[in-house]
């Protein structure tokens, strides 16, 4: 179902290492990385370990399918509520 977890990983680094330098990257400690959640947009800054749960690889997937990996703001964007997220995430 959808990318395997290498690919997505792979994925990730890329755009790390493309948005490394902008001014948005600063806050994200290393070994995490940022996601946008909810009508809102609201930014959690999440641990890179959260990408071997399979709830948060789901939400990945679903997140490909609505978006694609080009969002035109350049940000991973979660479709799913506020609340969903952090209850996936506690």
């Amino acid at each position: 179902m959808g990318m395997k977890l290498g690919g997505i990983k792979k994925k990730l680094q890329r755009r790390v290492s493309n948005l490394s330098s902008a001014a948005c990257c600063i806050d994200v400690p290393k070994g995490h990385f940022a996601v946008y959640v909810g009508e809102a947009h609201r930014r959690f800054v999440v641990p890179l370990s959260y990408l071997s749960q399979p709830s948060f690889k789901e939400l990945l997937h679903l997140a490909e399918e609505e978006f694609g990996f080009n969002h035109p703001m350049g940000r991973i964007t979660i479709p799913c509520t506020e609340d969903y997220f952090i209850s996936l995430t506690r």
